[in-house]
Parts: structure tokens; sequence; C-alpha cells
């Protein structure tokens, strides 16, 4: 399947896992509905005409709010990247300087333009916040990050967002908790939780509380879910998955997250999605589906390319 990527960057994006998370969809008449938005990834590529989309992150919803209703437009980002590229080009310090303002003006008045400069020009594509909600990841120390070429791919994963974007769509900024009660029967919930026992980059953190929260919010509602999380790696296994997964269906992949700040999270990572149905066709359980890695070909789409050994 061609995947559309979204405009905003971030580790632990699932732009290689969405058409595994697809391709076990179940028929549904009922919405989508994301309580851990982060990127929109997912939502975008899933084909639904009505959603509800949170997170706790106000900058992402407000991003994709500002998108919806054309605040803000792929020639404002043209615009704005260019400009703001050739600032940081010329600043002192190898455009620390300029990354700076930046950051101190989006903590002060919280542009959506702003995060998106930050998202693509913070320190290994991480997205983080401190305890006062404030932009707190580094410069990626490179003061040439904007040239055309990228502007241009920016720019058409703006127009590839607002496409996909229904008129319907609901998005929120609350906690997870008051967003999967919302679910009816006929709707599938879709979670991508911050890792439990891996790094933590989200907005305000991850506890064992919110993990059991979370299990007894699904094991309770009506709808179907999908639950994405990690299984295990080469060190360890996710306690998780015993402590409260175990009892739905549960299917891995291989994958490879070249992030974190230990070397334990810079390896191969074993995927889980966990649900409570009852997979369509012949899925496997484990790696069911071949690598694949997304390159932009034009304005319009991006083209699969398999990897082959």
């Amino acid at each position: 399947m061609k995947v559309i990527v979204p405009p905003l960057k971030s580790q632990g994006i699932k732009t290689k896992l969405v058409p595994w998370i697809k391709a076990i969809l179940p028929e549904t008449n009922g919405r989508w509905i994301e309580p851990f938005l982060g990127t929109g990834v997912v939502a975008l590529n899933m084909g639904f005409k009505n959603a509800i989309l949170n997170d706790t992150n106000p900058h992402i919803i407000q991003l994709y709010l500002d998108i919806k209703e054309d605040r803000i437009t792929p020639e404002i980002v043209k615009r704005y990247l260019e400009v703001e590229g050739e600032n940081l080009r010329q600043a002192d310090e190898d455009g620390y300087v300029h990354f700076r303002a930046i950051k101190d003006r989006f903590n002060k008045e919280f542009s959506s333009l702003d995060f998106i400069f930050l998202s693509r020009a913070g320190f290994n594509g991480m997205m983080r916040f401190n305890k006062q909600g404030k932009w707190n990841i580094p410069f990626c120390k490179k003061p040439n990050r904007f040239a055309q070429s990228y502007i241009t791919k920016i720019v058409n994963q703006v127009i590839q967002a607002k496409r996909q974007i229904n008129k319907d769509w609901v998005f929120l900024n609350k906690q997870f908790s008051e967003v999967i009660p919302l679910a009816t029967k006929d709707d599938i919930v879709y979670c991508d939780p911050p890792y439990f026992g891996r790094y933590v980059d989200y907005y305000n953190g991850w506890t064992e509380m919110d993990e059991e929260l979370l299990y007894q919010q699904l094991k309770e509602t009506d709808a179907k879910f999908i639950l994405s999380t990690w299984h295990h790696n080469d060190y360890r296994e996710n306690e998780s998955i015993k402590k409260y997964w175990e009892e739905f269906n549960i299917i891995t992949r291989d994958h490879f997250y070249h992030s974190g700040g230990k070397i334990e999270n810079r390896n191969t990572i074993v995927e889980a999605l966990v649900c409570n149905f009852d997979f369509n066709g012949n899925i496997k359980e484990h790696n069911h589906e071949p690598e694949k890695k997304y390159v932009q070909t034009s304005i319009f789409e991006l083209e699969p390319v398999v990897l082959v050994d």
C-alpha cells in the first residue's frame, strides 16, 4: 500500500507498521478512535470517514486543527520554511542561535509553524517537553537542514494530510481515559501509548498505573480495539504482556528502532499488536508481511519498495 507520511517527525513513528495494522482491520461502519494520536500517521492511512482523534499534547492537536481549518496551508508552510531555513543557515553558532530563538518563541506563542520547524530540526527526530510543557530537545546541528528539496517534501506532506482529514473528524485534547469510553460496539479503538518499560518520549509521561487503567478500559469496551506495544528485544521481555495483554489475540513482527539514549533501545525490537477480535484472512503470528521502505515519489504518493536480503 501507499503510505501517507505526516508533516510531523517523532521517534517511534509507525510509518513502516501502517500496512501491518491496516491488514488486520475488521470490517466496520463505525468510527476510528485514537486516544494517542502522536504524529497522526496511522489515522491518516486508515481511510475512515468518521474519527475521534485525541492526544494529551495540545500542539499536535492544534497543528491538525490548523490544517483542517486552513489556518495553515501548503503555501504558508513553504514561505515560512524558506524564510526560517535561510535564517538558520545564516545564524551564528552554526545555526544554534536561530534554533534557540524559534524554540523560545514557540514556548511563548505555541505556533504550529514553529512546531513543524522544531520537530524537523531537533536532535535525533525526538519530540519531548519538560514538566512545564516547554519544548525540550536541542538542535540537530544541521544549519542547512531546510534545503529546498526538504521543504518541498514537508509541503507535500501537508498537502497529503489535508486531503485525508475529513470534515467529520473530531480532534480532542483530553486524557485517554476520557476518550475510550466514547467508543461504541461499531467503532475501532487504536491505541499507541508510550511503551512502558522503554524510553518515554511523550508529553506527560507514562506509568504502570496508566498501563493498568488502559488495560481495564480496553477490556471493558464494547468496541473492537488494536493496541500497539513492544513484545521483547534481545535484552528483555515486556512484562506488561504477561501481566495485562496475554488474554487477547497477539501477533508480532521484527522492527528496528534507531533511537533512544540507551544501547538496548537501538536494536531490533519485536513489535506486537494486541486485539480483542479474530484476524481476517491468513495472518501469521509473526512477520506476516515483508519489510518495506517507503519513498516519496511525487507530490501525490509514496512508493513502497520491498527490501530483500
